[in-house]
């Protein structure tokens, strides 16, 4: 069983940083493919972004490509994004993900982290 427990959330002014941590365990953390995802209250679950369980290959949603970068050690089992150029709009609770297939599709996702909230002020 994997357990999932995501750290860095936080208020931040519009324009600045932050960078989100996923700590896995209970399985083989380079078998899974990660994702992030987020939600924003009254709003659907969106994705965020994914990263193949090689950390070969990554995949963003529109809305933060070239802002948000995710990234994963394999020998430290954790996963990360890294989150620039903060817009209130990007507030909302994020969550990491596991599968083992790449996809956006938040059913492929079994495993589920708590979530941690970021808000970003204008």
């Amino acid at each position: 069983q994997v357990q999932l427990v995501e750290s860095g959330g936080g208020l931040v002014q519009a324009g600045g940083s932050l960078r989100l941590s996923c700590a896995f365990s209970g399985l083989t953390f380079s078998t899974y493919f990660m994702g992030w995802f987020r939600q924003a209250p009254g709003k659907d679950r969106e994705f965020v972004a994914y990263i193949r369980s090689s950390g070969g290959f990554t995949d963003y949603a529109d809305s933060v490509k070239g802002r948000f970068t995710t990234s994963r050690d394999n020998a430290k089992n954790t996963v990360y994004l890294q989150m620039n150029n903060l817009k209130p709009e990007d507030t909302a609770v994020y969550f990491c993900a596991a599968s083992l297939i790449p996809t956006r599709n938040s059913n492929n996702f079994h495993s589920w982290g708590q979530g941690t909230q970021v808000t970003v002020s204008s």
